[in-house]
């Protein structure tokens, strides 16, 4: 949380992890044409301001990006303890002089978390064992030592993220199906651990090239996960995406709302990129 920040009431931080926020606006360019010169540059300065991540009144994690497309124009990524917080970003964009010109076209609400399949150290040595690696031998103990490591601050990670510098991400939503023969939710753990274990080797094929996070929004929002995928070049998201998919987990079991591309910017350059001035 930035120094100057209200800090939230305690009912609303979560146990774990953060809450997160996007956004999406579009421009109605008829409704912009109708708003004078002034009431344009004013606009522009507020809404700068409101999506300005330095700011004493920002979130901790705050990013905003133009979308290619008819969907949106642009949009903007929230996190922190504070949902109220978050939401009134939202609410001095709509508010600004620019206002009666956006229309708010989607968002998604969830809430970071660390997955159930991600192992604890002890059931990654159990996988190593499952695997046939020999307890006693020191390849063995070397990779408990490694995953051991980095553990810690991989949980960190998905609860607290840091946003990379990349120039394009994607968000998506998903669900697990429940249909007769294909309901995830009637497997074993043994058996989800399994598959999420063969999607996520797979996903690490892209490391250097594409990072993940996974959002929970099961009574939170329509769908049960939210997936914001950040790239260092617009095909890796293509690729990566591909890819997934023959995974069983994906293949067979999972849904996905529809996809939001957005080029990173910050708001300055993306109210300029949009011709709003």
């Amino acid at each position: 949380m930035t120094e100057h920040a209200v800090p939230p009431e305690t009912s609303l931080v979560p146990e774990q992890g953060w809450h997160v926020l996007h956004l999406y606006y579009r421009v109605r360019r008829h409704r912009l044409a109708a708003l004078s010169d002034e009431a344009r540059r004013t606009g522009c300065q507020q809404i700068t301001a409101a999506l300005d991540p330095e700011a004493k009144q920002a979130p901790p994690r705050l990013q905003t990006f133009v979308v290619p497309g008819h969907r949106a124009d642009f949009g903007a990524l929230l996190m922190g303890p504070d949902p109220l917080q978050l939401a009134s970003v939202d609410q001095a964009v709509r508010a600004s002089a620019l206002g009666p010109a956006l229309e708010p076209v989607y968002s998604f609400v969830s809430i970071t978390e660390v997955s159930e399949y991600v192992p604890t150290v002890e059931q990654y040595a159990q996988r190593l064992r499952d695997e046939g690696e020999d307890p006693d031998g020191p390849t063995f103990r070397a990779k408990v030592k490694a995953y051991e490591s980095r553990e810690q601050k991989m949980r960190e990670q998905r609860l607290f993220p840091a946003l990379p510098s990349w120039p394009v991400m994607c968000f998506y939503p998903m669900n697990k199906k429940r249909e007769v023969g294909e309901n995830w939710f009637l497997l074993d753990f043994a058996e989800r651990m399994q598959l999420m274990t063969q999607h996520g080797r797979t996903g690490q094929t892209f490391a250097g090239k594409v990072t993940q996070l996974i959002t929970a929004s099961t009574g939170l929002d329509d769908w049960e996960w939210g997936v914001t995928l950040w790239a260092r070049r617009p095909d890796f998201l293509k690729e990566i995406v591909y890819t997934m998919r023959f995974d069983e987990a994906s293949a067979r079991y999972a849904e996905f709302g529809q996809f939001y591309v957005g080029y990173i910017l910050p708001a300055a350059r993306v109210l300029e990129h949009l011709k709003l001035q």
